[in-house]
């Protein structure tokens, strides 16, 4: 059993990665970003409490955002061979929950996958994914710059609480989605 953090800044490739992640260990792939755009679409509650929080580049509270961790976990649990989470955890608070909620389970993180791109590449990539996708978040320069500065300011602090634990691994996101892969499932295979 694989559990996983994928890590690293908006447009780093973390969902791609997942997909490949996910289909060679056979892992439970979490979003917390696609359970957000789930919720959104199907116009829930959760949905129209943090849309405006969305739009806007800014962090959900981590209150929210655990419970639906939570919820997403134990809905899969009995049948996973592991998870690998994407886009989680975003703060300090969040990391130690993912821990407490992993050792319910009598289980814990593997390791922590930090994928690192510069800015200007992940600028670049993400106004391409917003002609593509159609994702307000991804159209606008201005919002965009707005989320990588809250991932470096509020997120990639978490790098430090997994390094402390001797669980980070740095992984060069420039290249081809092969390459990179290939780098990830080295650092998988030693885990």
């Amino acid at each position: 059993m694989y559990n996983i953090v994928l890590f690293g800044p908006p447009g780093a490739g973390k969902g791609t990665q997942a997909e490949f992640i996910q289909k060679k260990y056979d892992l439970v792939h979490i979003s917390t970003g696609d359970l957000f755009r789930y919720h959104i679409s199907n116009e829930t509650e959760l949905g129209k409490e943090v849309k405006d929080i969305l739009a806007k580049g800014q962090l959900v509270p981590d209150e929210v955002t655990i419970n639906i961790l939570k919820e997403e976990v134990n809905h899969n649990i009995a049948n996973a061979n592991g998870f690998i989470f994407d886009g989680f955890p975003r703060t300090g608070k969040q990391a130690e929950a993912l821990d407490a909620l992993m050792l319910e389970f009598n289980t814990n993180i593997d390791g922590c996958l930090s994928l690192e791109v510069p800015t200007n590449e992940l600028v670049q990539r993400l106004l391409l994914r917003g002609k593509d996708s159609g994702r307000a978040d991804d159209t606008n320069e201005d919002i965009i710059n707005q989320r990588i500065d809250v991932y470096n300011t509020q997120t990639a602090p978490v790098k430090d609480y997994y390094d402390g634990q001797r669980k980070l691994h740095s992984i060069n996101g420039l290249g081809t989605i092969e390459e990179i892969t290939n780098l990830i499932q080295a650092v998988i295979e030693k885990f």
